[in-house]
């Protein structure tokens, strides 16, 4: 899913070509020799940022400019808004590239794999680092499909600001309202593109009215636009009374005209009412920012990025309203002072260059050859290199401060979500800061206000086996899904302790496929898939008390452990069990047992009794535990798991499937037979919407009745309807359901 974020290189000859001031050659010639070119075929790309013709600002102000004029800003949207566009058009305006990339051409920046070109789609997030009118915007391009959300949930982490992109003609999207909740959890600030403004039913009201009910968002209109579907020609401005109108000519987009809305005759007054106004403006400006810092407003901008207009005030918005890495407030940072507080937000493996780790930094500086102490597993790894993914090219650079993103060699072990400080010593200092500022507010703060959030990875609803082509291959395909499992989290990997086999865990059908086609191309290895199959899970309906004892003597030392508990269903959802130990459990028991204890609960609730799928939703008592003197803590976590699976087999089982909510958009002669198609697959209509010419319908399905479900709407609908998906919750499935599942996996290997 998240695979590689996409670097780029410049020639070398640019560089040699540069007048440089005395004082910064050396500087700048040690962080920039050791480049390696890399240019996309057919794309051509901008100098590098800081070059004014031959000459160039000084390393400083390149590479760590004012923490005031960074941006750390995501693109984010429903599949289709039309985000890699609107992308590719900042890309090109603010001179990152001097061509204009296209999807349909399988040639933009972002969408750099194989599998995103071919299929025209947003697989990872990518990152882009460029400067607009002196200020530095790193920005990432988010997928929209539902089965990389993840992408979305751990770039949205480490930014300061988003551009939600609608499509004019549809609004507020299903898609739309999960990355939106995603940037709520995050408190991120966001400005609104109606894009795809020229397209036949495009609608600006329409589309501000859906952010206002769907998102409950209270829209600023800071542009209107003249025109709409074929008529589109340009936007005004709300702010300066201006009207923005694009060349038809142009081929590029950058012709277009400013003009005000209402001429006047006295050219004296003209004068002083301009200068009036920009002080008005100026102040009104400041207004926007700090309500949109505030979130109790968006700014709504409008625009078509195929057709090459309204980009440029866009980015002018960007820089105007989303705040600065200072603007935020992060309450960690007041226990870290100026030391270093970062945090890991991807990684990938380069072959050359082994495991690269992006990181966020909050505070502190962070330099090549330094030590730095990962909180998270308590244990201090070197970065060898530091890389800069800025502009067209891979940097390699000296240092990098607060409010940056980095691009990190040498971590050979820190993982997405970890948090990184400067040493031992930085983090414990940081703990009694914090430890201080509890008492004083009399708060109970523990250490783990140091954690930064990491990110919350999804249980996965799919899964299958998956094998190499040989034996002899299996050590490189359990390298390869080691190296895909780091990458990407959401990704499970497990073996079947039946039939020994590999199983693949993810998110949907299209996340399995992609990892499936980059072992293929990324490792070399032709692995065969099994059948693509539903997660299930399973749960308990009544409370059952077991008792179970093991006896087990190895060597010349006996191990013996009685078992007394009871498993009942719990008051509310919970995916792992919920642990209670019986008031007469003496502190000594759980002082030394009480790990292999619960080690022994999680360990059985991975295979319930009925389909081997993992047990939620349960509650498990320890009654009581007796051991004979010297029983290691393996054997007593073994005698629990038993007794806990003795009691699942005994107490009344329920299977539960994962319900999606569903959301096609059909046009009104094709919504009989969609609506016919749903019922047979035991769907829920909860409503139908109107949507301009079309209807939304909205409702619950179950997962397993969804499968292939794009090829049958196709075929219902000659192509014209659109759907998408995201997993609601597990409900039980009904007596009649749950008997022909279980007789058609009779014998089948177990589920994960």
């Amino acid at each position: 899913m998240l695979m590689n974020f996409r670097i780029f290189t410049v020639n070398h000859h640019k560089i040699s070509s540069l007048h440089m001031n005395n004082m910064c050659c050396c500087k700048i010639i040690a962080s920039l020799k050791r480049l390696k070119p890399h240019i996309p075929v057919g794309r051509n790309y901008g100098s590098l940022p800081g070059l004014i013709e031959n000459d160039i600002k000084s390393l400083r102000s390149i590479i760590n400019p004012p923490i005031a004029k960074i941006r750390n800003i995501g693109i984010m949207a429903h599949i289709d808004a039309g985000k890699t566009t609107t992308t590719e058009r900042i890309l090109y305006y603010s001179g990152y590239t001097r061509s204009l990339g296209d999807v349909d051409d399988g040639d933009t920046v972002t969408d750099f794999m194989a599998q995103e070109r071919e299929r025209g789609i947003t697989i990872q997030s990518a990152a882009v680092t460029f400067d607009w009118k002196g200020y530095r915007i790193n920005l990432i391009d988010t997928p929209g499909h539902v089965d990389f959300t993840l992408e979305v949930e751990r770039c949205l982490r480490v930014l300061d600001g988003a551009v939600a992109v609608f499509d004019a003609s549809a609004g507020v999207e299903a898609q739309t309202l999960t990355v939106w909740r995603q940037a709520d959890k995050h408190k991120i600030p966001r400005i609104c593109f109606l894009n795809k403004m020229d397209k036949t039913g495009a609608s600006f009201n329409y589309s501000v009215e859906t952010i206002r009910e769907k998102l409950k968002a209270k829209p600023l209109l800071l542009q209107l636009p003249v025109g709409e579907a074929k008529t589109f020609r340009g936007v005004v401005d709300v702010v300066s009374k201006e009207k923005l109108i694009w060349n038809p000519n142009s081929d590029d987009g950058k012709d277009f005209e400013r003009k005000p809305l209402l001429e006047m005759n006295d050219p004296e007054l003209l004068k002083k009412t301009i200068e009036a106004r920009n002080t008005l403006i100026e102040q009104l400006q400041t207004a926007i920012h700090r309500v949109t810092l505030a979130q109790t407003a968006v700014p709504v901008l409008c625009g078509s990025a195929l057709k090459n207009k309204g980009v440029q005030p866009l980015l002018d918005a960007i820089t105007m309203y989303l705040p600065s890495p200072e603007e935020r407030n992060y309450e960690f940072l007041q226990w870290y002072k100026d030391d270093l507080c970062a945090l890991a937000f991807k990684v990938l493996h380069d072959k050359q260059r082994g495991p690269l780790v992006f990181m966020r930094i909050y505070s502190g500086t962070i330099k090549p050859q330094l030590a730095i102490h990962n909180i998270n597993g308590n244990y201090t790894e070197r970065i060898s290199r530091l890389l800069l993914p800025f502009a067209d090219q891979h940097i390699e650079i000296p240092s990098l401060t607060a409010g940056n993103i980095a691009l990190t060699v040498g971590l050979k072990r820190t993982v997405t979500g970890d948090t990184i400080v400067s040493s031992k010593s930085s983090a414990l200092a940081a703990a009694r800061r914090a430890k201080r500022k509890g008492e004083k507010d009399r708060k109970n703060r523990e250490v783990e206000t140091l954690l930064l959030a990491g990110v919350e990875v999804p249980e996965p609803v799919f899964f299958c086996t998956i094998e190499p082509p040989s034996v002899a291959k299996q050590p490189d395909l359990d390298h390869a899904l080691k190296c895909l499992q780091r990458e990407d989290p959401s990704l499970k990997v497990r073996l079947d302790p039946d039939s020994g086999q590999t199983v693949l865990c993810g998110m949907g059908e299209l996340h399995i496929e992609i990892i499936h086609d980059r072992i293929k191309r990324e490792y070399g290895l032709d692995t065969y898939l099994g059948p693509l199959q539903v997660a299930y899970r399973e749960t308990i309906l009544s409370a059952v008390r077991a008792t179970d004892t093991l006896d087990k003597t190895l060597g010349d030392k006996r191990h013996l452990v009685t078992v007394d508990l009871e498993v009942k269903p719990t008051q509310s959802s919970s995916v792992t069990p919920v642990i209670e130990y019986a008031e007469d459990i003496s502190e000594d028991i759980l002082k030394t047992s009480q790990e292999a204890i619960e080690n022994g609960i999680h360990m059985a609730c991975l295979q319930g009794p009925l389909l081997g799928s993992p047990i939620q939703d349960v509650t498990v008592t320890l009654h009581s535990l007796i051991t004979h003197p010297g029983t290691s803590t393996t054997m007593i976590s073994a005698c629990v798991s038993r007794c806990i699976q003795k009691a699942l087999k005994k107490a009344d089982k329920q299977v539960l499937e994962p319900l999606m909510n569903l959301e096609v958009t059909v046009t009104r002669e094709y919504l009989s037979p969609v609506l016919a198609d749903l019922a047979q697959r035991r769907g829920n209509i909860r409503e139908i919407q109107t949507r301009q010419d079309n209807r939304v319908v909205i409702g619950f399905v179950p997962l397993a009745e969804i499968m292939g479900y794009s090829t049958v709407l196709r075929t219902l609908t000659s192509g014209s309807a659109t759907f998408a998906l995201e997993l609601s919750t597990y409900q039980a499935m009904n007596p009649q359901d749950q008997r022909t599942l279980l007789n058609q996996r009779s014998g089948s290997t177990k589920v994960f």
